[in-house]
């Protein structure tokens, strides 16, 4: 294998290990965005488990955060303003980077 190629296979695992990490990144904070807002909403154990898979299956609608926050929008409506929302995805975000990179 030449040096070229041995680079490449490096970019190429990077470049996995980085969109894997990402993807756990932004799957945790959508589980504790959903426990903020099930918490928000009043909602018992039961319903806030249920809660927490929605928000989480809400992100795979389209690429980016906007599917997240339309949802919480929509559920939130009346309880937490959008900057409000805004500050929690930005600080369950920040946790759940803090919580995997100590894992």
């Amino acid at each position: 294998m030449s040096t070229f190629d041995e680079r490449k296979d490096a970019f190429e695992n990077k470049y996995a290990h980085e969109q894997n990490l990402t993807f756990k990144v932004e799957a945790l904070r959508n589980k504790l965005l959903g426990a903020w807002a099930a918490e928000v909403q009043g909602l018992n154990e039961e319903k806030t488990e249920e809660y927490i898979k929605e928000v989480v299956k809400s992100d795979f609608q389209e690429a980016g955060d906007e599917d997240v926050f339309r949802k919480l929008k929509a559920d939130l409506k009346g309880l937490v303003d959008d900057h409000g929302i805004r500050t929690r995805m930005s600080e369950c975000l920040k946790l759940a980077k803090d919580k995997l990179s100590n894992s």
